[in-house]
C-alpha cells in the first residue's frame, strides 16, 4: 500500500496550485491523515470531493498507519505546502518507511524552494533551519551562528517564523548581522499580495520595512572577509 505525500496550496484555490496528475490522484483517496481537520476538509471540498464520506482523521492518533495495514492507500495532508518540511507529517513518513510501506511525494507548492528559488543567494547550499529561538540571547546567538555558518560555507540559510512575530524577528536581524550580509525577505508567495526582496543588511538599515502578519521566509548569505 502506498502513504501519498499531499501538499496543499500557500493561498488560493487548490486547482492553482497542484497539477492535474497530483489532483486525480488525491480525488481517488479516502483516508487522510491531516494537521487540522477543518482546512483539510475545506481543501478536500475545494476538489469536489465528498467530504462526509470520507476518512479523516489527524496525524497524532493512536494508529494512523491503520488504512495502510487494512490494504487502503493513504494521503497526509500538509497545513500549507509540503508534508514533512516544516511540518509534523515527517513522523508519520518515518512510521511508514518503518513498516515498509510505499511514500510517494506528489508534486505541488513548498514556499522554502519558492523563496530559494526567487532569492538570488546560494542555491547549490543552503540549509532550512526552521524557528530561530523566541527568548532574545538564545536568538541573538543564533543569528550569530547562522551567519558564520553562512560566511564559512557560502551556504545560504533559510528560516521561518510565526507571523505575528516576524517584525519582532526582522529587527534581530538587521541588529544582530554585518551590513553586507544579504538578506531576503519572501511573504505571501503565490498570493497577489506576494513581496520577494533582497537586499544587503545596510540597504534594509536605511529604508524602514515592516513584513507584518504575512506568513514569511526569511534568507540570509554572509559575504567572505
Amino acid at each position: 500500500m502506498i502513504l501519498y505525500a499531499i501538499p496543499t496550496p500557500l493561498g488560493g484555490a487548490p486547482a492553482d496550485a497542484l497539477p492535474e496528475s497530483a489532483l486525480r490522484q488525491v480525488r481517488a483517496l479516502k483516508d487522510f491523515a491531516v494537521e487540522n481537520a477543518k482546512s483539510a476538509r475545506a481543501f478536500l471540498g475545494a476538489l469536489g470531493m465528498p467530504v462526509r464520506e470520507l476518512n479523516i482523521f489527524l496525524v497524532d492518533e493512536i494508529d494512523p498507519l491503520k488504512p495502510l495495514r487494512q490494504g487502503r492507500p493513504l494521503g497526509l495532508l500538509a497545513e500549507a505546502g509540503c508534508p514533512a518540511i516544516a511540518d509534523p507529517g515527517a513522523a508519520l513518513i518515518e512510521a511508514a518507511q518503518r513498516e515498509g510501506f510505499r511514500v510517494v511525494p506528489l508534486i505541488g507548492p513548498s514556499s522554502i524552494t519558492l523563496a530559494l528559488m526567487a532569492s538570488g543567494l546560494e542555491g547549490q547550499r543552503f540549509a532550512f533551519c526552521g524557528y530561530l529561538p523566541r527568548e532574545t540571547g538564545d536568538r541573538v546567538k543564533t543569528i550569530r551562528e547562522l551567519e558564520n555558518r553562512s560566511r564559512k560555507g557560502q551556504e545560504t540559510q533559510i528560516f521561518i517564523e510565526t507571523p505575528y512575530r516576524n517584525d519582532v524577528l526582522l529587527a534581530a536581524l538587521l541588529e544582530g548581522l554585518n551590513a553586507s550580509t544579504r538578506l531576503c525577505i519572501a511573504a505571501d508567495l503565490t498570493l497577489p499580495t506576494e513581496s520577494i526582496q533582497t537586499r544587503r543588511v545596510a540597504d534594509w538599515r536605511k529604508k524602514p520595512f515592516s513584513v507584518g502578519k504575512r506568513p514569511a521566509v526569511f534568507l540570509l548569505l554572509a559575504q567572505r572577509r
